[in-house]
């Protein structure tokens, strides 16, 4: 068995010890993986990322009055934005996405977002995670109700999370895995600390189906640390490897590309509250730009030919104010861009309905509006990528899928 058939092997067996299950608590659960190449991948910017400052407006007189020091250089000036159709440009920092815009697998959706207006972090990312926006009371994530309705059975590891603990768009009664990645891959997690195996070996030390997956699904992520770890040792020279998104999306992707099991997965990417010094050709924005593009690249070629079966989306809670704040920054605004890569995308344009930039088309008189509800742009990629019909896209979105419901034509067939 070569590394990694056992690295598949490994993480397929382990993912029984690391699962959620609603509020079931800790459950094991083995099954063989659903059949099928089509992939989603969900990268989630936390803090409200600048869609004004990544999808450019540059041809319009207004965003450079209203960001006298934060607003990008038009497209053939120094330090300029990459021209994508002759109004919008696409943020400097990113220009190593700009092949996948060329060859039309990555797309753009301006002017998109949750119609909830609420401007806190939290609540904001709890609607967008849980598919509800303004209802307090879900309790599950849209991305586990989607795996739900998959044809199964399901393995463990066909939902997978990024990072220590179970993300709100991914709980719920189906069971899913999370793994950390980068130089976390090896350290401990919740489970793997001695009274919590103590208490769990106790609990499920009968002879059962159960008993036995636990105690397999134990004994084999201890052996896929190990493999991680040396993988790691290997590629680095026994150095540690440079802590950053990269790093997860490269490790992702030899997850994925080496297992057509793994159907969906989730990351969160943090630092995008930008209040103070976001800066324009240099400062903060660009430095996570940069490794937000890098990172992306890296996961498009890690995946290699998997990448024609994937949909990557990038979204954010909301975007941020139209004008510039007093301190070189942006708050909390409302309309955002969201971003789609992958194989079959219908890429190389700037979706959705364009509201404008004058005073009566500014949300509030302050943010750029929502012309596209966030639901309606999952739906189109569940629908016409995951190819769900209408009635199953009603069990992922039960309270609909916003004003119109239209499907922007985001994806090919």
């Amino acid at each position: 068995m070569n590394r990694r058939e056992f690295l598949r092997n490994a993480l397929m067996a382990s993912g029984a010890s690391l699962l959620t299950v609603g509020t079931r608590g800790w459950a094991a659960r083995l099954s063989e993986a659903v059949g099928g190449n089509r992939r989603l991948i969900v990268v989630f910017l936390r803090g409200a990322v600048d869609g004004l400052n990544v999808v450019v407006p540059y041809a319009d007189d207004r965003y450079y009055e209203a960001r006298p020091t934060i607003a990008i250089a038009k497209a053939g000036q120094d330090g300029g934005v990459s021209d994508l159709d002759g109004y919008f440009g696409l943020h400097p920092a990113l220009s190593s996405l700009l092949p996948w815009w060329q060859n039309k697998t990555l797309a753009f959706v301006q002017a998109s977002g949750s119609p909830d207006p609420n401007r806190s972090h939290f609540e904001a990312q709890n609607y967008m995670e849980t598919g509800t926006p303004g209802d307090t009371h879900t309790s599950d994530g849209w991305m586990n109700r989607l795996l739900g309705v998959l044809p199964g059975p399901h393995a463990p590891t066909e939902a997978l999370s990024l990072g220590p603990t179970v993300p709100r768009i991914l709980s719920g009664p189906n069971a899913v895995s999370n793994l950390p990645l980068g130089r976390n891959a090896g350290h401990p997690m919740p489970l793997d600390r001695p009274r919590i195996v103590d208490a769990f070996a106790t609990l499920y030390q009968g002879n059962t189906a159960v008993d036995r997956a636990f105690a397999e699904g134990q004994a084999a992520r201890g052996q896929l640390m190990m493999d991680l770890q040396k993988d790691m040792n290997d590629s680095y020279n026994g150095a540690p490897p440079v802590i950053g998104f990269g790093n997860d999306t490269q490790r992702l992707a030899q997850l994925m590309a080496g297992d057509n099991g793994i159907r969906l997965a989730f990351l969160a990417v943090g630092g995008w509250d930008t209040h103070v010094g976001e800066g324009s050709a240099q400062g903060q924005l660009v430095n996570h730009l940069q490794a937000l593009g890098d990172g992306l690249a890296a996961l498009v070629q890690g995946l290699g030919s998997a990448y024609d079966d994937t949909a990557i989306l990038v979204m954010s809670e909301f975007g941020r104010t139209f004008r510039e704040n007093g301190n070189a920054g942006t708050d909390h605004g409302h309309g955002n861009v969201m971003w789609l890569l992958g194989g079959r995308v219908n890429g190389g344009k700037v979706h959705g309905e364009w509201p404008g930039l004058a005073d009566e088309q500014l949300y509030q008189n302050r943010d750029l509006a929502v012309t596209t509800d966030f639901r309606q742009v999952i739906a189109s990629v569940l629908a016409r990528h995951l190819r769900l019909p209408d009635a199953t896209l009603g069990r992922v979105f039960p309270d609909g899928l916003g004003a119109g419901a239209e499907l922007p034509a985001l994806l090919n067939a």
